[in-house]
């Protein structure tokens, strides 16, 4: 991954250095174009000056263009002599064919004029061309101020071909041609592009360099996540990665790493325990009916005691079976495709009917069943027959830890559309220590001192149905006895009926 990273930001770093370098070689090649036309433009009317003047006079006469260098000041030089520097100026830093004619014929002033003829023979018939007379024609046509720059191709080389006109009493009398090579003008692309370039490919190298450390630095908590990742993959969920370092970004992965790290540790506690405690629960029963069947089937057990045997082996039997059938209906509650089926019903009935089934325990134990409904009919809305299964699971703990001759009060009230229900029992108190667990799976809380009084499962299914309805279920804490309350939502009917 961070070759991957390195080779795609390196890319676009280049792509963007190399785009850039081009449009800046061709911005600068532009501007020295421009410039060194405009000195061409500049000299050429120097010369077109100097021409008229020679023409007229040989004396000195006042020169209004800057001196250049090796130059004299024109004090005590002809014309002549001033155009004379000035060609050869011109041809030696241009490389350029200077002409300069009247409306008839060509006007040589100047001996370099003349070597640069003898040198390249073609010159004379190159001002001849097709595009130089339209050139000229263009310039003679024109007014005093009239400048003309082509780029042609003169015997197979590109050119720039400036012409300016030969003005007296503001009438051209003639026209002064500067041909130059494109490249003299122009400039080879590698004149700028090869600096450019270079800089470019240090800079590019430079940043690489950067680069490649800072994502290291970068990529290093990545690469400590992976790590961790591959032992979380391996069943390790004990490991955690630093989230104290980095980019925020890497921080906040970092830290939702470690807290999904911490809740699949405890969700694999929460397995092995889980298992341990399905195990444990399973075996007792099982190894009860073993024992049992064994010690009959040996005579280990004499035939007359067999009938109250057989009585231990079906009691096992009947609690082996709760326990899977609660196992199955807390797994049916926990699969995400679980859904309720919602109805209006009334809770006090609900309850009434959960105290008719216990009634011979009550009656055996000679406890006694208060009911204090604040509202009879107390409709809610919500799935009856998993609500049933919570009202007859508290009902039958109620019953189960109550001692003899004590007291199960089941009250219902409303407040804001929101109906609440209570068991409580006046048996053993729930210690403190075990209140904040009493709704774990396999977890029982020895209020009697009794064993084998439930499977630890029952609780754990009412607080998922709640869940499920978005409703509460708790345990408040009592000196004496066990009070659980849950909430669930008054049927429309019913707060009609209290706001009527």
């Amino acid at each position: 991954m961070f070759k991957r990273i390195m080779a795609v930001v390196l890319a676009v770093i280049l792509l963007l250095t190399a785009g850039f370098s081009v449009l800046g070689t061709l911005l600068i090649r532009r501007e020295r174009s421009n410039a060194r036309l405009e000195s061409l433009i500049t000299d050429a009317k120097e010369i077109a000056w100097l021409a008229v003047q020679s023409e007229a006079s040989s004396v000195t006469v006042p020169y209004p263009y800057p001196y250049r260098r090796g130059w004299s000041d024109g004090a005590g030089n002809s014309v002549g002599a001033i155009l004379n520097r000035k060609y050869r100026e011109v041809h030696e830093t241009y490389n350029a064919y200077i002409g300069v004619t009247d409306r008839e014929h060509w006007v040589y002033a100047a001996d370099d004029l003349t070597l640069a003829i003898n040198e390249n023979p073609e010159f004379t018939d190159a001002l001849k061309g097709k595009d130089l007379s339209a050139l000229l024609s263009k310039v003679l046509g024109g007014g005093p101020d009239q400048t003309v720059v082509v780029r042609s191709t003169v015997r197979g080389s590109a050119s720039f071909a400036v012409g300016v006109p030969m003005a007296r009493s503001g009438l051209v009398v003639g026209a002064v041609l500067i041909i130059t090579p494109v490249q003299v003008i122009e400039g080879s692309i590698w004149e700028f592009g090869l600096p450019l370039f270079i800089i470019a490919g240090g800079t590019l190298l430079g940043a690489a360099l950067i680069l490649f450390f800072l994502l290291r630095r970068s990529l290093r908590p990545l690469g400590r996540l992976t790590e961790a990742a591959n032992a979380m993959a391996e069943g390790d969920f004990s490991v955690r990665v630093q989230a104290d370092s980095g980019e925020p970004e890497i921080h906040v992965l970092s830290s939702a790493f470690n807290s999904m790290a911490q809740k699949l540790d405890g969700i694999e506690a929460g397995r092995r325990e889980f298992v341990a405690n399905v195990s444990h629960e399973l075996r007792s029963p099982i190894t009860s009916i073993s024992g049992f069947v064994q010690g009959m089937s040996d005579g280990t057990i004499p035939p007359e005691d067999h009938p109250r045997y057989l009585a231990l082996v079906n009691d096992e039997t009947h609690r082996l079976s709760k326990l899977i059938g609660d196992l199955l209906v807390l797994s049916r509650l926990e699969r995400d495709d679980a859904t309720l089926n919602q109805t209006d019903f009334d809770l006090c009935e609900m309850f009434r009917r959960a105290v008719i089934r216990r009634m011979g325990d009550l009656e055996r134990k000679g406890i006694t069943v208060n009911c204090d409904f604040a509202a009879d009919p107390c409709r809610v809305t919500a799935d009856a027959d998993r609500i049933e299964e919570v009202v007859v699971n508290l009902v039958d703990n109620a019953v189960k830890f109550t001692p003899a001759s004590g007291t199960v009060s089941l009250r219902t009230s409303e407040k804001n559309g929101l109906v609440t229900a209570v068991v409580e029992d006046d048996g053993i108190a729930i210690s403190p220590e075990d209140l904040p667990r009493i709704f774990d799976r396999f977890f029982t809380a020895d209020r009697a001192h009794t064993s084998g009084k439930g499977t630890g499962l029952g609780l754990s299914i009412c607080q998922r149905i709640m869940a499920m309805h978005g409703q509460r279920i708790w345990a408040d804490p009592c000196d004496t006895g066990a009070r659980f309350c849950f909430t669930l939502p008054a049927a429309p009917t019913a707060k009609g009926g209290a706001e009527a």
